[in-house]
């Protein structure tokens, strides 16, 4: 297997690095071309929700990927984002971060950084593109948000070297990528989040899908990716999308 093989394009501004990462990947641009800016226009998170990207503010990156995985394992992309994320803010920042199912990287039970993943179909084969944005400084957030956003450098109380952050972020989706990709690759991808996430196994969530919303005790990830939560009278639920809320705040 190959290595990822990193390019980076970087913009001062641009709509979205998401978007851009989609229009190289139609235009036959290979895996490991990464969009890098320095703000977003129009910044999307899950759900077409805005991200807020301010100047300089936070890390907004894209990379296109061409995975060699049957489609069923394609969710798993999200779970092995989130733990190059965690990788790099360790490596970076010696800041250990936590993870909310199913994209969302916190410290202190707030939000620190978003994960989108879209798939798209281009003339070779189909690509994914994995968008990551950090909030790195702490004057960034908006007063709004500021009681479920944090930043590294709030979290850390020093500032981020975003450059180390950046290059730290791509050693380890190269790394991350390649594990997700080998023999086995899905379950180990799976048994990491496990381990890295305070909301894999026995976390109180509430979950909203849509109109319908409960409550139960999180027992661990289909080979999927998809969360299974166990309801009252020990039935057990299948979340495949929808935000999921935990009722008790986390210690990490």
């Amino acid at each position: 297997m190959t290595l990822l093989q990193p390019t980076i394009l970087r913009f001062d501004s641009i709509d979205s690095t998401n978007l851009e990462a989609m229009r190289q990947a139609k235009a036959g641009e290979p895996e490991g071309v990464c969009i890098v800016a320095r703000e977003q226009t129009n910044g999307r998170g899950r759900l077409d929700r805005i991200w807020q990207s301010p100047k300089d503010a936070g890390l907004y990156f894209s990379m296109i990927l061409r995975p060699r995985l049957e489609m069923s394992s394609w969710p798993l992309i999200t779970l092995m984002a989130a733990l190059a994320v965690c990788d790099a803010l360790m490596k970076a920042c010696a800041l250990r971060a936590d993870i909310k199912w199913p994209n969302d990287i916190c410290v202190n039970g707030r939000k620190l950084c978003g994960i989108l993943v879209e798939t798209i179909e281009t003339e070779s084969k189909a690509a994914a593109i994995v968008g990551i944005g950090i909030n790195l400084k702490a004057n960034s957030l908006p007063a709004t948000v500021s009681d479920r956003a944090t930043s590294v450098e709030s979290a850390t109380a020093r500032q981020p070297d975003g450059e180390r952050v950046l290059e730290e972020l791509i050693k380890a989706i190269g790394e991350r990528y390649e594990l997700l990709q080998s023999p086995q690759g899905d379950e180990h991808t799976i048994r990491e989040w496990c381990a890295n996430s305070s909301y894999a196994v026995g976390r109180q969530v509430r979950v909203a899908l849509g109109n319908d919303t409960f409550e139960g005790t999180t027992r661990g990830l289909e080979s999927d990716g998809a969360l299974r939560v166990e309801v009252e009278g020990q039935k057990m639920r299948i979340v495949r999308a929808g935000d999921v809320t935990a009722l008790r705040p986390s210690t990490v």
